[in-house]
């Protein structure tokens, strides 16, 4: 009789299969989340670029607040704020072919008490020479032109239209005394066609010849000069002599 076969213990898998490190351990999560950098740190001044650079492909420099290159797609005239809208009054509304207005006119900024007007690049060159043939050449007039090399402090984009910009927070540090359009550049048309330049029409029918803007502002800054007292350390005038 073939006696039963002894049982064989069972070969623990411990000892075939080989040894496996450890899981490493979830990293914990932070108790405290990590900083964001808020939405209202350069929110306004991101969205400003993003209009002028997108929009209306004008360069821009870095850094906040946005500024814009002039002498690349215009030139800009500073001249004070009163003499500016006295001027602007007196050239009247830029008007195309036909009885109304076809478009708001050649761009025009205000900052504080200053106003900046867009004129065709190159412009800011012209200026001792056009004034000079103007014979306002020999007195001192508070206009002052922005050429090639120079920058400009962007004024804020405009409030939402047809652009699809993001609307503009309200008030923040930092806006306060920042430049805003008068007249805003058309988003999708070039803006040089809208510039004064020297054709004796302006451009494309738009906007008043640069001579003739130059004239006027001059003329402006001229008066506005002559109605502000004198300063206590300046001397009298001849004619103020003469009546002493």
């Amino acid at each position: 009789m073939v006696g039963a076969l002894p049982s064989v213990p069972p070969v623990s898998s411990a000892r075939t299969a080989p040894a496996r490190a450890p899981a490493p351990a979830a990293p914990a999560e932070p108790s405290v989340p990590f900083p964001r950098r808020p939405l209202e740190a350069g929110g306004t001044w991101e969205r400003v670029r993003w209009w002028y650079e997108s929009v209306l492909g004008w360069p821009t420099a870095p850094g906040t607040p946005v500024r814009l290159r002039a002498g690349l797609r215009f030139d800009v005239l500073d001249v004070p704020a009163e003499a500016g809208h006295a001027a602007l009054e007196r050239l009247g509304p830029a008007r195309g072919p036909g009885p109304a207005p076809r478009r708001p006119g050649f761009p025009v900024a205000v900052r504080g008490e200053r106003m900046l007007l867009l004129v065709a690049a190159g412009g800011a060159e012209e200026m001792p020479g056009l004034l000079e043939w103007l014979e306002w050449g020999s007195l001192p007039l508070d206009l002052t032109a922005v050429g090639a090399g120079g920058l400009l402090e962007a004024p804020l984009a405009p409030e939402p239209g047809p652009t699809g910009l993001p609307p503009r927070p309200p008030g923040r540090d930092g806006l306060q005394g920042a430049a805003v359009w008068l007249r805003a550049p058309e988003p999708g048309c070039e803006v040089e066609a809208s510039l004064p330049t020297l054709s004796a029409v302006g451009g494309a029918g738009t906007a008043p010849g640069l001579a003739r803007l130059v004239r006027t502002l001059a003329t402006q800054c001229h008066r506005v000069r002559l109605s502000q007292p004198p300063s206590p350390s300046s001397p009298p005038s001849p004619s103020c002599r003469m009546a002493l």
